[in-house]
Parts: C-alpha cells; structure tokens; sequence
C-alpha cells in the first residue's frame, strides 16, 4: 500500500489526533493508564498500513492488514471506555470513534477483497 493511499493519510491524521488526545489525557485529566493503550494502537494502525509496503506475499499482506483492522477495533474499545469512565465526552467520543471506525471499514474491505481473490 503506497503512501499517497487514502488509508495511510486517514491513518497518519487519526495518529496525529490521537497523540493530540493522549496529550490532553494525560495533563488535563490526569489519566495514564488507558490513554496509553489508545496511543498505543491507534498510532500502530499507520505503521502497520506503512509495513504492508514490504509484505512477501499476498498472505502477509493479508496478515498485516488484519492486525490493522484489529487495532481499530482495540481502538474503539478504549475510546468507549475513556467515555464511560468521563474521561472524555460524548461529542469528543462520537468524533474519534467514528473515525476510527471509518479507517476500520476501508480496511475491512481490503481485507475481505485480498481474502476472496486468495481463494
């Protein structure tokens, strides 16, 4: 996946945004435990869109695409946890968590359409 793609811009703006959260975390609320899981994976979803440019193979493509997809859906995980617990608000989820899952449905489908041309 070259670098100009949609999903790597969508992924490298999310990453900026979710630094920018784990910053606001971290001072304003005081909360360091879950805000570093969510800068953890959602800053790894670029760089594994980034690995996919040196994949072998179809299968390992595949593969790194996968664990893409996954760390979206940790992402939201998190994201719904910082709001249950008011860490951050409603309006703040809604945003992140619908990028998040937008970033999400494009690589599902590119999983799914390496996944049918493999069989």
């Amino acid at each position: 996946m070259k670098k100009e793609n949609i999903v790597y811009k969508k992924a490298y703006q999310f990453a900026i945004r979710i630094v920018n959260a784990y910053q606001f975390l971290n001072k304003e609320k005081m909360e360091f435990i879950i805000s570093k899981q969510l800068v953890r994976c959602g800053t790894s979803i670029g760089v594994n869109i980034s690995e996919t440019d040196g994949a072998i193979s179809k299968a390992d493509f595949s593969n790194k695409v996968s664990i893409t997809y996954k760390e979206c859906l940790e992402v939201k995980y998190w994201l719904s946890l910082l709001k249950d617990t008011s860490f951050i608000d409603n309006k703040t989820f809604q945003s992140i968590y619908l990028e998040a899952d937008e970033i999400g449905k494009i690589l599902y489908l590119i999983l799914k359409s390496t996944r049918i041309r493999k069989k």
